[in-house]
């Protein structure tokens, strides 16, 4: 998209009104380098994208006279939140003031003003239609989660999914589930074996930075999983069923509950996908659940450099090699392969983390990246890490385009597709 002219930098007032500043251009940071962004990348914000003012926080923007990059002095910084399916390519660039503290957990794109709409740097990844707001319709929701209660009234998982997340946090597996379509969530762990600085269900009380929801606080049955998700595989469309959720620990803690769960829904049903969201921490259990009848893995990772993972996971009696091998183990049984891949302009296309990442396709068979915002505060993340100088960055879509060169199979995306489309069209939008 062609705009002429860069878009304005935006700043907030502090009380909840943004104006555009017409003597700055909006700029992109990657890594901690504060560059223009190219006017190609520019797109209008997404539905469902929203403004965030960075409180203590001053933007940087380029002086549309002198083309040098300075601070915005009139009110606090603002970021974007990217919606679903579309990636992010420059962190929003921000100089910290006293009394800064840990931005909440979520991403924090750039974004400008131009003509009345707001801009930002993003490519849609996925055209998968599953988390657009626009498809959402509450009231379909609230009369799904009632027919399921009343189906099955003792499901404790059910009831999670009713009242913590769909009715609470708004989550959009959740709600696609009560709408009864696509991809069912099968939270099943309290525990994990990683613990992640930017945890979204868990943050230790020291960290300045609080947890965005509450994590299952129990271990559901084989029976409780067996119940509800059979109805869905056997009457949504394309439907897909998913163990490990944003609102549990880590599903192969589980794996002996999910093994059982699997053979008794392939009992019952041969319908759509078995999926886990995992982080590949226990390949010989990845194994027990492929031989079961698992289909596909999405493996998350920061990184694909073992001493950046490690830094930010912080694993509990696994090594980086475990997450790789869990990819191989699932290919080798005909299985789909993903990785979550948490996006960090500057971090995730330096050329180490490239190199790093063109081994790991090559030595695990990976058949696609889930190019994910990555849900954090930019300094408190490289500064937690230790990444004071994480490399020149090469551009987040010149790496896309590179690996999509290098390696012609490989998918993007941001959802873990259904068997219909990895067997047949995969370019086809089972969404609509």
């Amino acid at each position: 998209m062609s705009l002429q002219r860069p878009p304005f930098l935006l700043y907030s007032d502090g009380q909840g009104n943004v104006f555009e500043d017409t003597s700055l251009y909006a700029a992109g940071r990657s890594g901690h380098y504060v560059d223009p962004v190219p006017d190609e990348d520019w797109i209008e914000l997404p539905e469902g994208g929203n403004l965030y003012e960075l409180p203590n926080r001053r933007g940087l923007g380029i002086d549309v006279k002198t083309g040098e990059i300075r601070l915005c002095d009139k009110g606090w910084a603002v970021a974007a939140f990217v919606p679903p399916a579309y990636t992010g390519l420059y962190i929003a660039p921000f100089a910290n003031e006293e009394g800064a503290q840990p931005l909440p957990l979520f991403c924090y794109t750039t974004v400008g003003y131009h003509k009345g709409k707001n801009y930002v740097p993003a490519v849609r990844i996925e055209q998968d239609i599953r988390q657009e707001c626009a498809g959402f319709d509450q009231n379909q929701v609230e009369l799904g989660i009632e027919d399921l209660r009343r189906q099955f009234p003792q499901n404790r998982i059910v009831e999670h999914l009713a009242d913590n997340c769909a009715l609470t946090y708004h989550c959009p597996a959740a709600r696609n589930y009560f709408m009864g379509r696509w991809e069912c969530p099968v939270p099943t762990s309290p525990a994990c074996n990683s613990n992640c600085i930017g945890c979204i269900s868990m943050q230790p009380q020291e960290e300045p930075v609080p947890s965005p929801q509450f994590r299952l606080d129990f271990k559901p049955s084989a029976g409780e999983i067996v119940e509800y998700v059979v109805p869905h595989l056997e009457n949504a469309p394309f439907p897909i069923i998913s163990f490990g959720q944003g609102c549990e620990g880590e599903p192969l803690l589980m794996w002996e509950t999910l093994r059982e769960a699997i053979v008794q829904i392939r009992n019952f049903t041969p319908k759509g996908s078995i999926n886990i969201n995992t982080n590949g921490s226990k390949p010989a259990a990845v194994e027990a659940l492929c031989k079961a009848g698992l289909n596909s893995i999405r493996v998350s990772t920061n990184s694909m450099q073992p001493d950046i993972y490690n830094l930010y996971y912080r694993p509990n009696n696994y090594r980086f090699e475990d997450i790789l091998e869990s990819l191989r183990v699932v290919n080798r049984y005909g299985g789909w392969t993903s990785i979550n891949y948490f996006v960090f302009p500057g971090v995730t296309d330096t050329e180490a983390e490239y190199e790093a990442l063109r081994e790991a396709i090559r030595s695990t068979g990976l058949k696609m990246i889930q190019w994910r915002n990555f849900n954090i505060d930019p300094d408190w993340y490289l500064q937690r890490v230790g990444l004071e100088e994480p490399g020149d960055p090469i551009g987040i879509k010149n790496m896309m385009e590179a690996l999509q060169e290098e390696f012609p199979h490989l998918k993007y995306g941001y959802f873990n597709p259904p068997v219909e489309r990895i067997a047949g069209d995969y370019e086809k939008d089972f969404a609509h």
